[in-house]
């Protein structure tokens, strides 16, 4: 089995602006490959996909360096600035790495939720396309209308969709997301991560909780295009390894499984 979406982080380093945050506080510290060894063992995970979490260069080559010494971590999903064009050259250098993979902007976090589609960012994800790159989109329900016109934009392009793109959970709120997940599933061929969902719940749930929306997204995009991920150690925020997985487990059809937990996220990100 693959978790498609984890990360490893030591805020020594100085790069991750979003720690500052109160709400961050819990796991404002290191989290490396001994920390995480216990939770793939127990859930018999071979391999993960290790992502960005800071918006530096310095930090993908960190994780690559990692993903070296690392034997579970497949694949690497850094980052590189949309905003500078000589970073096509560090692109095309990282791409070189075997585990490199793509790249996520954090456009979670950007004040403009159009910000994906300036005329000076174009190049990056016309640059993605061309070394035949991975993109993940990290976003909030918000900024579903913008990724749909950017998907459609950028048909050749391998994107997956991060956590669902974070339904408010909490507040109960289904719609608009929901309609606006469908349509990117039948209009566009990119794929989405199962993941993200306990973080955005309130304190307390249960599979009950995240059943709607782990539903919708396994119907509407298929298991061929779904992929499992913890998203750890963001999950500690709100629950823990084992209860996700088990959760994750109960959600998805036996039938389904293999896909969901495996194939969709070996042939996306083509591990070996």
């Amino acid at each position: 089995m693959i978790d498609a979406h984890q990360h490893f982080w030591n805020p020594a380093r100085g790069d991750y602006f979003w720690m500052v945050r109160e709400a961050a506080a819990p796991i404002a510290k290191p989290f490396g490959p001994r920390e995480l060894a216990p939770h793939l063992a127990a859930a018999r995970i071979a391999k993960s996909v290790l992502v960005q979490a800071a918006p530096t260069i310095a930090e993908t080559e960190y994780m690559l360096g990692l993903a070296d010494a690392t034997d579970h971590v497949a694949k690497v999903v850094g980052w590189i600035d949309f905003e500078n064009r000589g970073d096509r050259r560090q692109l095309e250098r990282l791409a070189k790495h075997p585990k490199f993979s793509g790249v996520r902007p954090m456009i979670q976090d950007l004040p403009d939720p159009e910000w994906m589609h300036r005329p000076d960012v174009q190049w990056a994800l016309q640059a993605i396309v061309e070394l035949d790159l991975s993109f993940d989109a990290l976003g909030f329900p918000l900024h579903l209308d913008p990724f749909l016109k950017l998907f459609q934009r950028y048909p050749k392009m391998r994107i997956v969709i991060d956590h669902c793109m974070k339904p408010a959970i909490r507040d109960g709120a289904f719609e608009p997301w929901a309609a606006k997940m469908a349509v990117i599933a039948k209009e566009t061929n990119v794929s989405c991560k199962l993941s993200g969902l306990a973080t955005e719940a309130l304190p307390g749930w249960s599979i009950e909780t995240l059943r709607p929306y782990a539903a919708h997204v396994l119907k509407q995009f298929g298991p061929q295009r779904v992929m499992w991920g913890s998203d750890w150690p963001v999950l500690n925020l709100n629950g823990d390894y084992a209860k996700w997985f088990a959760t994750a487990k109960s959600l998805v059809g036996e039938a389904d499984q293999g896909a969901v937990f495996r194939q969709t996220a070996e042939e996306f990100y083509r591990i070996k």
